[in-house]
């Protein structure tokens, strides 16, 4: 017995031996990284954004330091909310100053007039739904939660970004499943705002924000456009049989769709479903490669569990998939997100999407009521 709890012993020190050796590298190359990013990337973006050695080592993972300005680059600001327009922290203090006159005038009247289109009962909603949805935002971590130093930051961007934009206003969906938990509720705003405030600053954070959110796939999701969803869950489909048929036509023989997964890994661009670092990182290659790379992380995740979710029936498959292990590793899954190969027959991402909207609306103008009249 002695001898053989020395040898566990011996056995863990290797281990704990051989990741330390693997930290201490992961460290090395992050700072060597940095250096790179600072002073020959960044003050040359436009020349080298699209460059090989740049995308190669974008993939890699930005280090800590720059992942914020890279997001921002990377996001851009068609939106214009510049210093152009007043000046970028200025024009977040008026959305922001908006919002507490609404919030206040919400608690000192029960009117039940519109404004500006959206009524009072709505944003009373919206507000309710921001209060509740930072509280279960990243619970783990105790900075977003009621007392915590992020607590309040996220609150104003959310709150500023429902007066910025009421055509959208805040987000937080209930979809019915049809297994044991009979509804999912679909956090997506917090989790993205609470990722930027991570590695923004404020005003930077709600920039970074709005212009995420007002990217096509984006708004298409958080505008419920139920239309323009089926049509990515559609062309995903396509690159799932193409590249995990035997998975794809276990899905189909249970009548799994993809909505039942992909919807919150969507909403809340992995943050919520995947570990905080790793979500950063694929957060890093979307802001690089754009929707595509949402789409591929998802085919990349089926890809990685590939083995297990053939053993598993509808009721398992959709519960293993609403809640990852805890344990997957950006190596594991990286690994596996390359193996995907995101071109049918000679259709890129973009062409695929595009032949399935002329499909469905092909499809729609058929079986329209004035030709079968």
């Amino acid at each position: 017995m002695v001898a053989e709890a020395k040898k566990r012993e011996i056995k863990e020190a290797h281990k704990r031996k051989k990741i330390m050796k693997e930290r201490f590298k992961q460290e090395e190359n992050i700072a060597s990284a940095m250096v790179i990013w600072i002073n020959e990337i960044l003050p040359n973006w436009e020349v080298m954004r699209s460059t090989r050695r740049v995308r190669e080592l974008w993939w890699q993972g930005l280090p800590p330091s720059v992942r914020g300005k890279v997001w921002s680059l990377a996001v851009g600001n068609e939106l214009n909310i510049t210093p152009g327009l007043y000046s970028v922290f200025k024009l977040y203090e008026i959305f922001l100053s908006r919002a507490k006159e609404r919030w206040k005038s919400f608690s000192e009247t029960s009117s039940e007039n519109d404004i500006e289109g959206v009524s009072v009962a709505d944003r009373e909603a919206s507000l309710e739904l921001i209060k509740l949805d930072i509280s279960r935002t990243f619970p783990s971590l105790y900075i977003f939660q009621k007392g915590g130093p992020y607590h309040d930051v996220l609150h104003s961007i959310l709150g500023a970004y429902t007066c910025y934009r009421p055509d959208v206003g805040y987000v937080s969906i209930c979809f019915n499943l049809f297994f044991e938990y009979k509804h999912l509720t679909v956090q997506g705003m917090s989790f993205i705002a609470a990722v930027l405030i991570l590695n923004l600053e404020e005003a930077d954070a709600f920039i970074a924000f709005a212009n995420l959110l007002n990217k096509p796939c984006q708004l298409a999701f958080f505008r419920v456009d139920h239309s323009m969803m089926l049509k990515y869950f559609a062309t995903f489909e396509v690159f799932f049989e193409e590249n995990l048929s035997k998975l794809f036509l276990h899905f189909k023989s249970y009548s799994l769709t993809p909505d039942i997964y992909l919807i919150d890994w969507i909403f809340t661009l992995y943050s919520k479903s995947l570990p905080l670092d790793l979500a950063c990182r694929v957060w890093d290659v979307f802001c690089r490669d754009g929707e595509e790379f949402l789409f591929r992380t998802g085919l990349g995740i089926l890809r990685l569990y590939e083995d297990i979710l053939l053993q598993m029936d509808f009721i398992h498959i959709a519960q293993f998939l609403t809640k990852l292990p805890e344990d997957i590793t950006s190596e594991k899954l990286f690994s596996c997100i390359a193996a995907i190969q995101m071109q049918n027959s000679t259709k890129k991402w973009t062409q695929v999407f595009a032949s399935v909207m002329k499909d469905i609306k092909e499809g729609e103008k058929n079986n329209s009521p004035a030709l079968k009249s």
